[in-house]
């Protein structure tokens, strides 16, 4: 590691201070912060790991620090407890009234800890999963969450083979190996920059949580179909689905963010793929939603949720949202999944996944709908799944993707058909 400097360690706990005030999501704040601070790449990758770092471990840090911790003791606490990074290597970059106040803080005992701040999470987020699960399971859940994910990668089979981008890549001398489940899928074991690799550039690789590549494997479309993926984002789903298809047949990608459906482009673009169509809606019933009536063959519904389930990924999500905020989303959720449904001609397939943990969010959700709507029923996921060769020993008919099971995010998918 280059030495350390006050600067370095100043824009940390700037950055830090930034971050605690939760305003916008992380991502966005850091980004903001580095542009404002001219930042290079060694600065910014020093100062998001420590900041992350300070999210996920908010709780216990406090709790080791004191109740009285401001932004600059929590920051240096991070580096030293979360970051590896020894008092030696500090004291060069510090005033000597903080090098001799993290020296005691070492040398104290440690604090008795609450579950709260055993797991790192916000007490109702604890009571809600506590009504759920064991608190062994809780508590392995959590370490799961607090641990940074890998990077997965997603080959586009319609530019490379799995084989031959682990051979390129070992070649380059970056370790990666097949991901456990999704056919194209690849883990890295560290993250390098990809963002100007070749692989990257041309379009034969994209960054992709295996969790949710076995999502468009659940959809599942086939050659000449039409397809929607009705809350496209910045079309992950979406490139994968059009690369199952061949590139043939008719892919929508809705969203109504303009924004994020601008990150689709220039993805889509060195994807190859011609068959996708991006449009922004303005509502789940736009008329360009409406023109769509009884047409598809298969919709996904990646519905706008807690994203409790990325928190490996959005530590910051854990203390922004709130028990209001879900119980709007659910709402949210079932007009989103009650408008889809209309698009799907008989016979055809409807998929409504989140990246939450929470029942309220994904089985009620679909247990709702299924009451309301006969024409539809559950399909087994881990039957689908297995007919394309991934086998996932599943609890029940819906797929459950965790963390600390099976090294992904936390996902949650249920496969719907309608009756022809």
């Amino acid at each position: 590691m280059s030495p350390l400097s006050f600067r370095l360690i100043d824009l940390t706990v700037e950055a830090c201070r930034e971050l605690r005030q939760f305003r916008q999501p992380a991502d966005i704040v850091l980004s903001a912060f580095f542009r404002a601070h001219h930042c290079g790449s060694r600065e910014r990758a020093f100062i998001a790991e420590a900041a992350y770092a300070l999210l996920r471990r908010l709780r216990s840090l406090s709790a080791w620090v004191g109740p009285q911790a401001d932004a600059r003791q929590l920051a240096l606490a991070a580096l030293v407890r979360h970051r590896g990074i020894s008092l030696r290597m500090l004291e060069a970059a510090l005033p000597k009234q903080d090098a001799e106040w993290l020296a005691a803080l070492k040398a104290q005992p440690e604090p008795a800890l609450t579950l709260g701040e055993q797991t790192d999470l916000p007490d109702w987020l604890i009571e809600r999963l506590s009504a759920l699960i064991s608190q062994p399971e809780l508590i392995a859940i959590a370490r799961a969450l607090n641990q940074p994910a890998p990077l997965d990668l997603r080959v586009n089979i319609l530019k490379a083979r799995r084989d031959d981008v682990l051979a390129r890549l070992a070649t380059e001398g970056i370790a990666a190996k097949p991901c456990p489940f999704a056919p194209h899928g690849i883990r890295l074991e560290a993250k390098p920059a990809l963002a100007k690799h070749p692989l990257f550039l041309d379009g034969s690789i994209e960054v992709q949580d295996e969790g949710s590549q076995l999502i468009g494997h659940l959809v599942a479309p086939k050659r000449g179909e039409m397809v929607v993926d009705f809350c496209a984002g910045a079309g992950g789903k979406t490139l994968l689905m059009g690369a199952l298809m061949r590139s043939t047949g008719r892919l929508y990608a809705f969203d109504v963010s303009e924004r994020r459906l601008a990150k689709l482009k220039p993805r889509l673009s060195r994807s190859g793929l011609t068959n996708v169509h991006p449009i922004a809606i303005a509502h789940e019933n736009d008329v360009h939603v409406k023109r769509l009536a009884g047409k598809c063959d298969r919709v996904l519904v990646d519905a706008p949720c807690s994203g409790l389930g990325t928190l490996r990924r959005n530590p910051d999500l854990k203390w922004r949202q709130t028990p209001q905020d879900i119980l709007e989303l659910t709402a949210k959720q079932a007009a989103i999944l009650a408008a889809a449904a209309r698009l799907v001609k008989p016979g055809g397939r409807l998929v409504y996944a989140t990246c939450s943990l929470l029942p309220e969010e994904n089985e009620a959700i679909v247990d709702a709908f299924l009451a309301k709507e006969p024409q539809y029923s559950r399909r087994p996921a881990g039957e689908i799944l297995a007919a394309q060769g991934i086998h996932i020993e599943l609890a029940g008919a819906d797929l459950q993707l965790m963390p600390h099971v099976h090294g992904t995010d936390g996902f949650y998918a249920a496969v719907l058909e309608r009756a022809k």
